[in-house]
């Protein structure tokens, strides 16, 4: 019991690092990282939960594969080796607001029922199989939770053409494509045909 504390207080640390690394670093390859290591933790504390299945998801697919898709996206759109600029507008005036309500609303959340709930036995786990298996958590996903399942993958889906939308303005590849039939017909020197007009003077 002593080492689950430890652990779950290390993982709980880290956890709350990562997520704040995530919102207050400048670097977006940096935030990524943190993002890595939130996730790593979130996947500790999914395994003191006797959540093996779930610990193992966590690893593999967020904190692997997602998290190779972030950095791809990061290094994609080119803003990973400068500071990102602070936001104006809306977004900057309002975003303090939104968190501080979002914290007001977790502290309520957590002095109205977590804390009371720290010296009781906690509920009881069903006996029709090991908590956290792969059969309850498909059960669960195709049944339960089918609409927020599909939704987060149009979510997903959504995210991954923004990425590669945004990456092609941000590279000008639009304008490129645009200028491909008026660049083919150009030589070596610039000017149209001026490959053959190069070869007809060596001549």
């Amino acid at each position: 019991m002593i080492f689950e504390g430890i652990v779950f207080f290390v993982a709980a640390a880290l956890a709350v690092a990562g997520a704040l690394g995530i919102v207050l670093l400048e670097n977006a390859f940096y935030s990524v990282l943190a993002l890595v290591a939130h996730l790593v933790a979130l996947a500790t504390l999914f395994l003191l939960l006797d959540s093996a299945f779930v610990a193992a998801a966590q690893v593999v697919v967020y904190a692997g594969a997602v998290m190779v898709l972030y950095i791809f996206v990061v290094a994609y759109i080119g803003g990973g080796g400068r500071h990102m600029a602070p936001e104006s507008g809306a977004v900057a005036r309002l975003g303090p607001f939104f968190a501080l309500a979002i914290f007001i609303e977790l502290s309520v959340a957590i002095l109205g029922s977590s804390l009371s709930a720290l010296r009781t036995p906690g509920p009881t786990l069903p006996a029709t199989g090991p908590f956290g298996s792969p059969a309850q958590i498909g059960e669960l996903l195709l049944s339960k939770f089918l609409i927020a399942f599909e939704a987060a993958s149009f979510v997903l889906l959504v995210a991954a053409v923004g990425a590669i939308v945004l990456g092609r303005r941000r590279r000008g590849l639009e304008d490129l494509d645009e200028a491909g039939g008026v660049a083919a017909g150009e030589g070596a020197t610039g000017e149209p045909g001026g490959a053959r007009t190069t070869a007809g003077a060596a001549a």
